[in-house]
C-alpha cells in the first residue's frame, strides 16, 4: 500500500482520520499506533513484527542509557543491534554475492524480504539513541508515544527521517502542539495534493521513458535516446521522492505532527555541496550530525576531511541500495566534494552563476546514470555510449521510447523542478504558505486532485484488467 494507491487514499487515510477525530484526545496516539502497525503489516506480517521488536529494543535502550553512568558501551551495543538487523535484511545477500564472486560458493546467499521502511526507522532509532546518550533529550517514558515517533505511517515508509528532539513535544496527544486548526488542515490538503500530483502526473509518466530505455542493452541505444532516458530518470527521481515527502508532510499536518522539509529545489544548486544541502535534507543532515561530525568533520587536516567525506558518501550511496552501483555513486559524490574543497569551489565562485549551475547539473546527471541504471555494468555502458555518441542498433528511433505527451511532461518537469519557482518567488511563497488557500489556489488544487485521482484509479483499473486476463 502506497500513498498514491486507491486503498490508502479512499479507505486507509479517511478511516484513520475519522477515528482520530471522533475518539477522545487521549486515544489519538492509540489510533495512530494501530493504523501505523496496520500500514507496515500490510506489506508483510514479519515486517510488522520486526518493527514492534525494534521499537521495544530502542525504547528500553533509551531508558537504560538514561540510568547508567558508562553510556558509551551500551550505546555501541544498541547501535550495533540496529545495524545488525539492517545488515541482515538489506546487505547480507549483497555481501555474500560479492564474496562469492571472488571465492565461488563460499557463503550462502540470504535473500529475506526487505521490510517496509526499515532503513528509515533504523536510522531514526539510531539518532534517538545517540541523542539520549549525549544528553540532548530525555528518553521517552511512554512506549506508545515512542512507537508513534518511530513508526508513524506518514513518514515511516519513505521519510523524512525525524529527530526525537523535534518531535518530543508534539507526541503529547492532548498538547497544544497537536491542535489541528483549519489553516493547518488546509495546508495538509495542499501538500498532499501537490505531492500526489508530482508522483502520479509527472514521476510515474516519466518512468515510462526510463523503463523503455533501460529495458534494452545500453550498447544498442542511440546516444540521444540515452541522454533523454536518463534525463527523464533525473526528473522522475526528484518528483517521485519529493512528491512522497510532500504527501508525508501533508499527512502529518492532518494529525498535528510537523515533519521536516526534505527538499529545497536541489536542481537549482550551484555546487555539489549545495546540492546535498537541498536534496533529501533529513538524510544528509543525519549523516552530517551522526557520522561526519563524530569523524572530525572539517575541523581537521585536509586529508582527513577528504577521508571523512569519502566514508560518509560511500555509506550514503550504500544506504540507497545494496549494489556496487550505489557504492560507486556515493564515492563519486564524495570525490566531487573533496575536489570542490581542494579548490574547485573557489574557481567556480569566479564564474557566472549559469556556468556554476551547469557544472552542478552535469555532475548530478552523470552520477545518476550509474545510480539509475539496472546495474553498474549497464551504467558504465551508458556512459560509454554517451561519451562516444554511439549510433546504436539500426532502426532505433525516438518513437519507441517517448511520444509527444511524454516529451511535453518532461519539458514541464524541467521547468517545474525549480526554474519557474525561482523566476516567480510569489508563486513559491503561495505553494508553501500555511494560510488557508484563496479561490485561485483552491481551484488549482481541485483540478490537480481530479487529474491525480483519475490517474490513480485508471492505474488500478488497468492492473485489475491485466490480472484478470
Amino acid at each position: 500500500m502506497t500513498f498514491s494507491s486507491v486503498q490508502f487514499l479512499f479507505v486507509f487515510l479517511p478511516l484513520s482520520l475519522a477515528l482520530y477525530t471522533l475518539l477522545p484526545k487521549s486515544m489519538r496516539n492509540v489510533v495512530l499506533a494501530l493504523f501505523s502497525l496496520l500500514f507496515f503489516a500490510w506489506s508483510g506480517l514479519r515486517g510488522g513484527a520486526l518493527l514492534v521488536g525494534m521499537t521495544a529494543w530502542n525504547w528500553l535502550g533509551g531508558l537504560l542509557l538514561s540510568r547508567v553512568q558508562q553510556k558509551k558501551p551500551w550505546l555501541i551495543l544498541l547501535v550495533a543491534g540496529n545495524l545488525l538487523v539492517l545488515g541482515v535484511f538489506k546487505y547480507a545477500g549483497f555481501v555474500a554475492q560479492s564474496v562469492n564472486a571472488l571465492f565461488p560458493n563460499l557463503l550462502p546467499v540470504l535473500s529475506p524480504a526487505l521490510p517496509l521502511g526499515i532503513s528509515f526507522y533504523i536510522f531514526t532509532a539510531i539518532g534517538y539513541c545517540v541523542d539520549v546518550a549525549g544528553g540532548r533529550v530525555p528518553p521517552a517514558r511512554n512506549p506508545l508515544r515512542f512507537f508513534v515517533f518511530l513508526a508513524f505511517f506518514g513518514h515511516g515508509p519513505s521519510g523524512p527521517i525525524v529527530r526525537y528532539p523535534q518531535q518530543r513535544l508534539q507526541l503529547d496527544p492532548c498538547g497544544e502542539l497537536r491542535r489541528v486548526s483549519a489553516d493547518r488542515f488546509c495546508y495538509g490538503i495542499k501538500r498532499l495534493v501537490f505531492g500526489l500530483s508530482k508522483k502520479v502526473l509527472i514521476a510515474d509518466q516519466l518512468s515510462l521513458i526510463y523503463q523503455r530505455v533501460t529495458s534494452v542493452p545500453a550498447e544498442t541505444v542511440p546516444a540521444p535516446v540515452l541522454v533523454l532516458g536518463y534525463l527523464a530518470y533525473m526528473m522522475q527521481l526528484y518528483f517521485d521522492f519529493s512528491g512522497y515527502s510532500d504527501m508525508a508532510i501533508g499527512i502529518g499536518s492532518f494529525f498535528g505532527l510537523e515533519l521536516p522539509e526534505n527538499f529545497n529545489y536541489p536542481y537549482l544548486s550551484q555546487s555539489v555541496g549545495e546540492y546535498w544541502r537541498r536534496w533529501h535534507i533529513s538524510l544528509s543532515s543525519w549523516f552530517r550530525d551522526y557520522l561526519y561530525f563524530p569523524l572530525g568533520g572539517s575541523h581537521c587536516s585536509t586529508a582527513r576531511t577528504c577521508r571523512n567525506l569519502l566514508i560518509v558518501f560511500m555509506l550514503t550511496g550504500l544506504w540507497h541500495g545494496a549494489a556496487w552501483q550505489y557504492v560507486a555513486f556515493g564515492l563519486l559524490h564524495g570525490l566531487l566534494l573533496c575536489i570542490e574543497r581542494l579548490g574547485l569551489l573557489r574557481l567556480l565562485e569566479k564564474l557566472p552563476a549559469f556556468f556554476r549551475h551547469l557544472y552542478t547539473l552535469a555532475a548530478i546527471w552523470l552520477t545518476l546514470i550509474l545510480f539509475g541504471a539496472p546495474g553498474l555494468q549497464q551504467g558504465l555502458a551508458a556512459w560509454w555510449g554517451i561519451f562516444h555518441w554511439q549510433d546504436g542498433a539500426p532502426g532505433y528511433t525516438l518513437a519507441p521510447f517517448a511520444d509527444t505527451k511524454l516529451l511535453l511532461i518532461l519539458a514541464a518537469a524541467i521547468l517545474l523542478c525549480g526554474p519557474v519557482q525561482a523566476c516567480f518567488p510569489r508563486l513559491k511563497e503561495a505553494l508553501y504558505t500555511r494560510k488557508a488557500p484563496g479561490l485561485p489556489m483552491m481551484a488549482g488544487l481541485l483540478v490537480l486532485l481530479f487529474f491525480g485521482l483519475m490517474r490513480v484509479t485508471a492505474g488500478t483499473y488497468s492492473a485489475f484488467i491485466y490480472f484478470q486476463f
